[in-house]
């Protein structure tokens, strides 16, 4: 698949590109998958989203663009030198709750309620606390996680974690999936309740 189109990135974007440089913050999700976020937040009037690993909010900014006024987000990491950017390019905005926090701790406490969309860019939600993570969401929830192809500084023995975790997701029963070679590589799974 070859992206043909991209939308005019939302206004915060420049400043976090920027300021994620400045500090060699590299690992920020590719602006294709920041435009599926936008367009699959945008599908969840009042919704409520989860994101696990703020990073210096890039990703985090398509999301905010895509959410109606009462939309809520909650997005965690444990890095604050990252998560700072983020913060403040985002300290007005009373539809962001950030935690700098270690999102499995989080997610193994966490008791409230479920999530319209989840994205999943960190080992916690991802490689760890999956079942918990998947059952966060609401029917008709998305579960979005990238960075599935395989990169030049993935560790040794990255790549079967990863082919573990695709495998797994592919077979969930009670989850519509679909896998796409774009960017980093993203699937993209609806829960069914079925």
């Amino acid at each position: 698949m070859k992206t043909t189109y991209f939308p005019t990135p939302p206004e915060e974007y420049p400043n976090i590109f920027e300021a994620s440089k400045d500090i060699a913050f590299a690992m920020g999700s590719a602006p294709v998958v920041g435009s599926l976020l936008k367009t699959l937040v945008a599908s969840k009037p009042r919704g409520r989203f989860l994101e696990i690993g703020t990073g210096t909010g890039l990703a985090t900014c398509w999301l905010t663009d895509g959410m109606d006024p009462k939309s809520q987000l909650i997005s965690l990491d444990n890095d604050p030198k990252v998560l700072s950017i983020a913060q403040k390019t985002f300290q007005k905005d009373s539809r962001v709750a950030f935690h700098c926090t270690d999102a499995a701790q989080w997610l193994n406490n966490y008791k409230g309620a479920p999530f319209d969309l989840i994205f999943a860019d960190a080992w916690p939600g991802k490689f760890s606390h999956l079942d918990q993570t998947l059952g966060l969401l609401k029917t008709a929830g998305f579960y979005i996680i990238d960075d599935l192809l395989p990169q030049d500084n993935w560790p040794k023995g990255h790549q079967e974690k990863v082919n573990d975790l695709i495998h797994f997701l592919h077979h969930k029963k009670d989850f519509v999936t679909s896998q796409l070679d774009e960017a980093t590589g993203v699937m993209i799974m609806v829960k069914t309740g079925l």
